[in-house]
């Protein structure tokens, strides 16, 4: 063994001693493959070829020496002249480094990382180049696909920021919207029959009904509204609106339909399902001012765990609802933007930007999702994904009307609300009703008057309290006193999972008549 080693050795020293310089240089460049290595004539001619450059570009050497380097180039560089600025480059600094895409001999792309070295004499002569190419596709795949992971979950944690401040600053000005419209209900009521002055208390409510309103579309982009979860038949749905869409686009638009009959059944809210596609076909009516073409279109969609990853949603099955629009589309900057409340291209005064974070904000709550695709000169397509019905489920009939509110006696109520102008304003209302009231500004002070009173016929509290929540505050009152009617006041729809989801509730704001109503009939034997 020991004599065969040494004969190994023995030859290996003779070949290489038998090798001239370039010899081993050639030798080394063959035995590299995963870089293509060659060199260019002082004109760009390409005069050698190595097995790395064959199996990345994909020619035989001899289909290409002689040839210029430039065919590799992609035509819109060729165009910008980008071979001839290689070569100067590497001719008057001494080297050229630079990465873009380049093109193999079947026609695809991939993206190079490039290294041209200028090859002069001992004078200084220059004879030629030596040119390096490396494939980085993969890479640069890798770190795009990194990228925009970094930047879903930024913008993410960016509306989930936002949801969370937006969700706040709606409870508060509910409060405060609470507090104006009843105050303005309760002086119209009592106020001389002055017409001038009438008409500035209707003003006023206008206004108040207005910020109620953007107070729901907030509460909707920070998935805190109150859902009515039903079970609906897409294409029906879509049909029943069909000529309302037509009314809200007028004589220069035309509207297009493709939404299958054979759909399967979606779990949404309809009410709000029905505004937001109203509001997604007049966004796409205000992004063509001149008229054009709007399709609603809708389609399964599975998403697996593996697609999942990648999109950043919850698997499942979907149903696709798309309004896409002819327009002028929206550039990657305004499309990151675009879910922001507050965010609009409309012009001052002409928009709220609460359209899209609404749908955003409601699809997310029904655990589906909101896209929205945009390609400048060509449009924007939005879709809402609505999770498909549980197999077996029935189409939601619509719900009978309620019963009209029977006029009742005097009670005793006890209010129980943290918020000093609500407290006061919702005492007023119920006593304009004619009821007493027992005021409590916290489920403690609640607590203790029930101890004290045994006359309570309703307990009215506000949820979001300080120490104990209204809800919490009826779970004591249920093992307390079963049978006492209760009514949960809130501005929100989130309430702990273990909250019992029959629970009489009130939304804020309310206004008399609704406050009226809500008190005749949990009177009338609603029970906890």
């Amino acid at each position: 063994m020991a004599l065969d080693a040494q004969t190994d050795i023995s030859r290996e020293g003779r070949f290489l001693a038998s090798l001239t310089e370039d010899g081993r240089y050639r030798l080394l460049v063959d035995a590299i493959t995963d870089y293509a290595i060659y060199m260019l004539h002082v004109d760009g001619q390409v005069s050698s070829w190595n097995p790395g450059a064959q199996r990345l570009k994909g020619y035989q050497a001899s289909e290409i020496i002689g040839h210029h380097f430039s065919r590799f180039y992609t035509p819109e560089e060729k165009l910008a002249g980008a071979p001839a600025r290689a070569l100067a480059t590497a001719r008057e600094t001494g080297r050229f480094i630079g990465e873009g895409w380049r093109m193999r001999k079947d026609g695809t792309r991939f993206w190079a990382a490039v290294v041209i070295d200028p090859i002069r004499t001992p004078e200084g002569e220059l004879v030629g180049f030596a040119k390096i190419t490396r494939d980085l596709t993969e890479k640069r795949e890798a770190e795009m696909a990194l990228s925009r992971a970094r930047e879903a979950l930024f913008q993410s944690q960016k509306l989930e920021a936002v949801g969370k401040l937006t969700g706040g600053i709606a409870h508060d000005f509910n409060n405060l919207l609470m507090a104006i419209m009843s105050s303005l209900e309760l002086a119209q009521r009592r106020l001389p029959d002055d017409q001038r002055l009438k008409m500035f208390i209707d003003n006023a409510q206008e206004a108040a009904k207005r910020g109620a309103t953007l107070i729901q579309r907030m509460l909707a982009f920070a998935r805190r509204q109150e859902l009515k979860l039903e079970t609906a038949d897409v294409h029906t749905l879509v049909n029943d609106l069909a000529s309302l869409f037509e009314r809200s686009l007028g004589p220069t638009f035309s509207l297009a339909f493709e939404v299958p009959k054979k759909l399967p059944l979606v779990r949404a809210d309809i009410n709000q399902l029905e505004s937001a596609l109203l509001n997604l076909v007049v966004n796409a009516r205000d992004a063509m001012p001149e008229g054009g073409s709007i399709r609603l279109t809708a389609r399964r969609e599975t998403i697996d765990e593996a697609l999942s990853h990648k999109i950043a949603a919850s698997t499942g099955e979907f149903v696709a609802l798309a309004v896409g629009d002819s327009g002028h589309g929206m550039d990657e900057a305004t499309l990151l933007r675009a879910m922001e409340p507050f965010f609009t291209t409309k012009g001052v005064g002409k928009g709220t930007g609460l359209g899209l974070s609404m749908v955003h904000g409601m699809a997310e709550q029904l655990g589906g999702r909101f896209v929205v695709k945009s390609v400048v000169g060509e449009g924007t397509t939005a879709e809402i994904w609505l999770p498909v019905a549980e197999a077996g489920a029935a189409i939601t009939e619509p719900a009978a009307a309620p019963s009209a509110a029977v006029a009742l006696q005097p009670k005793c109520i006890l209010v129980v609300d943290d918020d000093r102008l609500v407290l006061l304003n919702t005492t007023a209302m119920l006593e304009e009703l004619g009821h007493s009231v027992i005021e409590a500004s916290s489920a403690k002070e609640a607590l203790l008057a029930l101890s004290k009173a045994s006359n309570v016929d309703l307990v009215i509290t506000d949820h979001a309290m300080p120490e104990m929540t209204g809800a919490e505050l009826i779970g004591t009152l249920k093992k307390q006193s079963p049978n006492l009617p209760v009514l949960l006041v809130t501005g929100y729809a989130e309430l702990p999972a273990d909250v019992d989801p029959n629970i009489p509730k009130l939304s804020k704001p309310f206004n008399l008549e609704q406050l009226a109503d809500a008190v005749s009939l949990y009177l009338g034997g609603l029970r906890l």
